[in-house]
């Protein structure tokens, strides 16, 4: 059914399609705004949505993405004409019991919500961080269970950093780095990533941004934080990651000879969808489509005690922190064709298209 799904949706956005030919898989990074499954396959962790309704307005049915349909995963995939990465997890169940042969030719995704780009963030919920994602990419590569020349022709995408910076704000520890040494230890950490990748054969890196966490309806479970605006503080915090993230994309070209990346602004871009919401058909850019409580932000989707809206394509938010597929849909058109106000120093459908 999903394949049928792909083969239609491709037919009707040819104008996004670009041959394969030089991007034949992509292989991906991060927490909940790329997971399609992992944590669903990992019986000890806690943070999941494999229940309804999430998926329901794609795949009418829940598959472990954090949303009511696509990723901007998804879509990057859809507009290259390969099939949706299976998540490691589900992957390596079927080589292990012998249901298939070797490992997906279309790429991995390593993803896992609920992850940070720092080893500790929510370890205690089960989660998958984003050095353990390495290290299972590491394995299938020098195993030869992924072929280097494979990962040479493919794009990676990496996404991570929203929880680490959430949790700095619970109310409970308290934190022992100030804001700016938080960030910097996230930063080095992602660069710890690019280079290891980069030796296992990467050479088309993209790094998106966060979006605007502050503004996400969950922030009405921190004690102190604003519910008649964005947390200023948390949104500070952000943007000097993602700057440093763009600092990481300018050096690539000098530190990583051969190598490419691209820095897609998603921060800027949600913004924008908040600020003139009606251009995007949004009308509701601040609650959460299914939740409950102050914005919907104090439950999550599908919990018991759930209030659900009639058009999701009409809210930014899906749940307490996660954007709609009509979200992430507009998101992943500015990071395949946008300008360089969206996706700098070229597009992902560019970066996709270099021998």
């Amino acid at each position: 059914m999903e394949k049928l799904f792909l083969v239609l949706l491709l037919l009707s956005s040819r104008s996004f399609v670009v041959s394969s030919a030089n991007v034949s898989a992509v292989f991906i990074f991060g927490d909940s705004i790329f997971d399609a499954g992992n944590n669903h396959f990992n019986r000890n962790c806690s943070v999941q949505a494999d229940f309804p309704p999430y998926g329901s307005s794609f795949f009418h049915r829940s598959t472990g993405r954090f949303t009511n349909g696509r990723t901007v995963a998804d879509f990057i995939s859809q507009f290259l004409g390969i099939e949706f990465q299976k998540p490691f997890l589900e992957a390596q169940l079927a080589v292990m019991n012998g249901s298939r042969k070797d490992y997906p030719s279309n790429g991995i995704n390593f993803a896992s919500a609920g992850s940070g780009v720092l080893q500790a963030t929510n370890q205690d919920w089960g989660v998958i961080s984003i050095q353990q994602q390495l290290r299972q990419f590491q394995a299938l590569v020098q195993e030869n269970q992924v072929d280097k020349n494979l990962v040479q022709k493919s794009l990676i995408l990496v996404e991570s950093g929203s929880n680490d910076i959430f949790n700095y704000f619970l109310p409970y520890g308290t934190p022992t780095l100030h804001p700016g040494a938080y960030v910097q230890a996230m930063l080095a950490e992602v660069g710890n990533l690019i280079d290891q990748i980069y030796k296992l054969g990467a050479r088309r890196i993209a790094l998106f941004s966060l979006g605007p966490v502050g503004c996400v309806p969950a922030r009405a479970l921190l004690p102190g934080a604003p519910v008649d605006k964005c947390f200023g503080k948390m949104n500070l915090m952000v943007k000097n990651y993602n700057k440093g993230l763009e600092s990481l994309v300018d050096d690539m070209p000098i530190k990583y000879p051969g190598a490419a990346g691209v820095f897609g602004a998603v921060y800027d871009i949600v913004q924008r969808f908040r600020a003139i919401p009606a251009q995007y058909r949004f009308s509701d850019v601040t609650n959460a489509c299914c939740g409950d409580g102050t914005h919907g932000g104090l439950l999550q989707c599908g919990w018991e005690g759930f209030k659900i809206c009639q058009n999701p394509k009409a809210f930014l938010f899906w749940d307490y922190f996660h954007p709609t597929e009509h979200a992430y849909k507009l998101i992943s058109k500015a990071m395949w064709g946008g300008k360089s106000s969206r996706i700098r120093p070229v597009s992902l459908k560019t970066l996709a298209s270099t021998p």
